[in-house]
């Protein structure tokens, strides 16, 4: 049973999105993706540190052959994006002619999505794909195409099932908005 708020740090939280939830829309995703890459071998790119509880999940519903590995990049410090990208870190494997998919934990101002894309276009990917257990679609400055969106939501910090409030939170497996004071 979830709990209905949590507090971490020193902001409140409040029940958004069940474990439960979650879990029936990875299903789906997780179809979508075997049945959209049935004939192909798709690398999947999870995004540290936020993506780790989403992209586990999202690999274990994947019926056909796939790999995964991750990269960290990041924009974000405390509450606020950072409004830039920095350089994709730990990525070893080959892109060049290979069907990518981006797991991230949630697209906001998607100026990091843009970075991430960008360059492994310039890598030589076959494909790029985004999916993407939250998507912010009134937070976008940028104009990124998330196929595979889980859920789509209002404009509140979140935290839980890997997303975190200064490193605090992500062991959540419910996910969090801020309660408003």
């Amino acid at each position: 049973m979830p709990l209905p708020s949590v507090t971490v740090h020193d902001k409140t939280f409040e029940l958004f999105i069940s474990d439960e939830q979650i879990q029936s829309k990875i299903a789906e995703l997780g179809q979508r993706l075997s049945a959209d890459f049935a004939s192909k071998k798709p690398l999947l790119i999870g995004v540290l540190n936020g993506s780790f509880m989403f992209a586990s999940d999202l690999m274990k519903s994947i019926n056909i052959d796939a790999e995964i590995t991750f990269i960290k990049v990041s924009s974000y410090s405390g509450m606020q994006s950072q409004g830039k990208t920095k350089e994709l870190i730990g990525l070893n494997e080959a892109i060049e002619g290979r069907e990518v998919v981006v797991v991230e934990d949630i697209v906001d101002t998607g100026i990091t999505m843009e970075g991430i894309v960008n360059e492994l276009n310039k890598m030589g990917a076959a494909s790029v794909e985004v999916a993407s257990l939250l998507v912010k679609p009134d937070c976008l400055q940028r104009d990124v195409t998330v196929k595979y969106t889980g859920f789509e939501i209002p404009e509140k910090f979140v935290v839980g099932y890997g997303l975190d409030y200064d490193g605090l939170g992500r062991n959540l497996k419910d996910i969090y908005q801020l309660k408003q004071e």
